[in-house]
């Protein structure tokens, strides 16, 4: 995999009538074969996000998971398209009403699946493994730059997070396996 060749087939397909499913099918192609991103990318070995892209249109960005991590409910305000490389992600999707969120249905994605979620999905994420897992993350806009929430996962009360808030979460993981 060429992780340059890669970022700009996403910009080009970032241009389609259809971004995001255009976006998705570069995504598929490059995730139907794991070990060339393994290779690309590296055996993950810690939590973190690998920025491949960052502008108002498009963020591109390689996700790895710390075994038994969990992200609580939120969402991205943009459209989203998960690829998976190693391991599995598991996603409860979740709806408001007018108690809070309630969980409306659920995936698991292993090596070489992708999902496409709407601007408006709301999201929880488990790596239900003993290992780390690796997911190339896309998303339809400034990841990093749009105030987004998150529910609490215990209250399920509306928080605010951002990108920072995110990273945050990822250096504790690391903390909690002494990484």
């Amino acid at each position: 995999m060429d992780i340059e060749r890669f970022v700009a087939d996403c910009i080009a397909a970032n241009r389609e009538t259809d971004a995001q499913a255009a976006v998705n099918e570069v995504l598929a192609r490059a995730v139907s074969e794991p070990a060339a991103v393994l290779a690309a990318l590296g055996e993950p070995d810690k939590a973190g996000l690998n920025v491949l892209l960052s502008s108002p249109t498009l963020t591109i960005f390689a996700a790895t998971w710390t075994p038994r991590m969990n992200l609580m409910p939120h969402n991205h305000l943009m459209w989203a398209n998960i690829g998976i490389y190693t391991g599995r992600e598991d996603n409860i999707f979740w709806k408001r009403t007018p108690a809070g969120i309630k969980a409306c249905g659920a995936n698991a994605l292993r090596a070489s699946d992708t999902a496409m979620m709407r601007e408006d999905a709301v999201h929880s994420v488990t790596n239900p493994l003993q290992r780390f897992t690796g997911g190339i993350h896309i998303y339809g806009g400034d990841f990093f730059d749009t105030q987004r929430s998150q529910w609490n996962p215990e209250t399920f009360e509306e928080e605010p997070s951002d990108g920072a808030t995110i990273r945050d979460i990822f250096q504790r993981e690391n903390e909690r396996l002494n990484l």
